[in-house]
């Protein structure tokens, strides 16, 4: 009787390209101000995040007058040509750090958020800037200095390849306290300013807060009428949805061509699981609330969900992607608990990226579940020891994920760890006969398998 496979197949005889390792980005880097006391680099290079995108570097950073535009060009009536007036120290400090951790920079321009109020009372850094071309001028002034080494700087050129121009206009005040056509005007000076500088870098944004088609095409509109096309367009998503997310860039994909921006890139640049906001921003709840939100942003539902978008995403039309927010400041958004304990995201993470530090080249597989809950991305590793095997059960009932593997006959071992609700890197119960691959789980729920091939 034919063995029935309740997950999946993988050839390993044939490959259907690269894996999109930009996916793997993320919102933070190894903190600069308690660096005396706690040096991450050591955690974020074993996360092998490809790039990391610098906002919010400020909140993270107490004390730090860092990558805000306000902070680096504080004072916006003085010349923006003269490198005295330039406060860059801190930023090159924070961005050596990342770049010593093997990732890229995708330098957001403007402000971080503002928790001070949700009008514009009390809000000081995301008010309207009194003169655009002066602020598009300061602006420049920061690019040149990381990418043409002026004012004592650096030529990152390829480091820092992508600059983005502001975060969540449409949020309001505490982003952007301005209309919105006063928003789009700015874009399009600082676009401007760049571009006739710096015609080899990527410029874009503006880090919309969600794929809503009425924010995005009022904004693309005006881009187009002033004759400006965004090397890139950003937008974030927050959602406890998998396979929604997976699905998100294809619609959005369609939208910005019938627009007429065919060649412009599409970048989330902030995503997490998010079933519900409840808690997690803190205010008026009880300290069993906050325990909760942080279990549901931190634990393993929230990390499977990450391994499988993940997965899901390297065949969508998506070009880059930053996870949000991956700090180690403890809390709904970073990779400790407030204990500062390591928690499932920064374990599923560091499966990630472990696969694609080992492979390159992907192989074919195919889900042939009723409802999709696993998900399979695997390759052969670079330094052709054999293959590789990311297995991801998102909320599946199953108690065994049973697959059919082709091309890996001559496997002399075949081995696998796994992470789950009480396991982490736990060495997995594998059975395996040349052919077809049965993954033990410990009961129904979230988990996933790194399967090595030698």
């Amino acid at each position: 009787m034919a063995k029935l496979y309740t997950a999946g197949r993988v050839d390993f005889n044939k490959t259907i390209g690269k894996i999109n390792k930009e996916l793997h980005g993320s919102n933070s880097a190894p903190i600069l101000s308690s660096r005396r006391y706690q040096n991450y680099d050591d955690e974020f290079l074993k996360l092998n995040f490809q790039s990391t995108r610098t906002h919010d570097w400020a909140l993270w950073n107490n004390g730090q007058r860092m990558v805000d535009t306000h902070f680096v060009f504080p004072l916006l009536h003085l010349d923006a040509t003269d490198p005295k007036n330039y406060v860059f120290g801190p930023t090159d400090a924070m961005i050596k750090q990342a770049l010593d951790c093997n990732m890229k920079i995708f330098y957001r321009l403007g402000t971080s958020i503002e928790h001070t109020s949700s009008t514009k009372q009390n809000h000081f850094n995301t008010l309207v800037p009194e003169d655009f071309d002066k602020y598009a001028e300061a602006c420049a002034g920061i690019v040149r200095h990381y990418t043409r080494g002026w004012a004592n700087g650096f030529e990152y050129k390829e480091q820092m390849q992508y600059w983005e121009i502001w975060n969540e206009p449409d949020l309001g005040a505490p982003c952007w306290a301005g209309t919105q056509e006063e928003f789009y005007r700015l874009f399009i000076t600082i676009f401007k300013r760049l571009k006739s500088e710096f015609p080899e870098l990527k410029i874009g944004g503006p880090a919309i807060t969600r794929p809503d088609g009425a924010r995005i095409k009022p904004f693309l509109m005006a881009c187009k009428e002033a004759g400006v096309k965004p090397d890139f367009f950003s937008w974030h998503s927050y959602s406890g949805e998998a396979e929604s997310l997976i699905q998100q860039p294809i619609g959005m994909r369609e939208f910005v061509d019938e627009l007429g921006f065919t060649e412009m890139e599409l970048c989330i640049n902030e995503w997490h699981y998010m079933a519900s906001w409840d808690g997690v921003q803190g205010g008026d709840v009880t300290p069993e609330q906050k325990i909760n939100a942080l279990n549901r942003s931190t634990g393993i539902t929230s990390a499977c969900f990450n391994l499988a978008v993940l997965t899901g995403w390297q065949d969508q039309p998506l070009d880059s992607a930053f996870y949000y927010g991956a700090s180690y400041v403890g809390g709904s958004f970073s990779f400790r608990d407030t204990n500062m304990r390591e928690n499932k995201c920064s374990f599923g993470m560091k499966m990630f990226g472990n696969l694609i530090a080992e492979v390159s080249n992907r192989v074919a597989t195919e889900n042939i579940q009723r409802k999709k809950t696993v998900y399979l991305l695997g390759g052969l590793a670079d330094d052709g020891t054999g293959g590789r095997l990311l297995v991801t059960d998102y909320c599946g009932n199953d108690v065994t994920i049973d697959l059919e593997i082709n091309g890996m006959e001559h496997a002399k071992r075949v081995s696998a760890f796994m992470m789950d609700e009480k396991n982490d890197r736990t060495p997995a119960q594998v059975l395996w006969d040349g052919h077809n691959l049965t993954l033990i789980k410990n009961g129904p729920g979230c988990v996933a398998f790194y399967v090595t091939f030698e």
